[in-house]
C-alpha cells in the first residue's frame, strides 16, 4: 500500500522561509582568502556557489555522472558559512573547521521538513565521504571554481592570485576537471567578450 504524502504544515513553510532568508546571507559574505592577495572586494560565497553549481553540472555530464546530484551537492556545499563565515586557510590553522562546518550545517537543517532534511543530510554525507563519482566531481568543481577565479583576478592585475593556482590543481581527481584546468591555465579568459565586441559598430 502506497504511503500518503505528508502535507506541509504551516510551520514548515515558516521554517523554509527562514532557511531561505538565511541562505540569502551568503550574498553578503565575502570569500576571505582573496583579501590576502589584495582583492578589496572579492566575490561573495553565493557567487562562488553559483559558478560551482554550473561547473559541477558540466563536469558531471563530461564524466557520465548524475549532473543534478552533483549540482545540488555543489550548490549547498557552503551553506553553513551563513553561521561561521568564510574562513581562509590561515584562520583554519586555529579552528577545527570540519567540526564547525558539520555543527552549523546540521543545526541549520534540523527543523526543515523531513523530506528536505533527509535529502540534504544524504547528499552532505556522500560529499564528505568522497567515495562516489558524484561527490568527487562536486569537490573538483569547488576547487576548479577557485582556480578559475584566481586566473580572472590575475588577469585583472592581482599577480599574487597566481599562487592559488599552484597547489590547488594537485587535489583535482576527475579527468574532466584536470582537462579543464589545463585549458583554463592556458586561456585568456576575456576572449569570450572580446570576440563579441570585435566586429561591433
Amino acid at each position: 500500500m502506497a504511503q500518503k504524502k505528508r502535507k506541509p504544515k504551516k510551520n514548515d513553510m515558516e521554517t523554509l522561509a527562514l532557511f531561505l532568508s538565511e541562505a540569502g546571507l551568503l550574498k553578503q559574505i565575502k570569500r576571505s582568502g582573496w583579501w590576502v592577495v589584495g582583492v578589496k572586494d572579492p566575490e561573495s560565497v553565493a557567487e562562488h556557489s553559483f559558478r560551482c553549481a554550473v561547473l559541477a553540472f558540466v563536469l558531471a555530464l563530461a564524466a557520465d555522472a548524475d549532473p543534478y546530484k552533483v549540482m545540488t551537492m555543489a550548490l549547498f556545499n557552503d551553506i553553513h558559512e551563513t553561521r561561521i563565515g568564510d574562513l581562509h586557510k590561515m584562520a583554519q590553522r586555529y579552528v577545527k573547521i570540519e567540526e564547525a562546518e558539520e555543527a552549523a550545517f546540521y543545526e541549520q537543517i534540523d527543523r526543515l521538513p523531513p523530506r528536505i532534511k533527509k535529502e540534504l543530510t544524504r547528499l552532505r554525507r556522500e560529499y564528505v565521504r568522497q567515495e562516489t563519482p558524484e561527490s568527487i566531481i562536486a569537490r573538483d568543481a569547488d576547487i576548479l571554481e577557485c582556480i578559475l577565479q584566481a586566473k580572472e583576478y590575475d588577469e585583472q592585475g592581482y599577480a599574487c592570485a597566481k599562487k592559488f593556482m599552484q597547489k590547488a590543481p594537485r587535489f583535482l581527481k576527475s579527468v574532466p576537471a584536470k582537462r579543464l584546468f589545463s585549458t583554463i591555465k592556458n586561456t585568456h579568459l576575456n576572449t569570450w567578450w572580446e570576440q563579441l565586441t570585435r566586429f561591433a559598430r
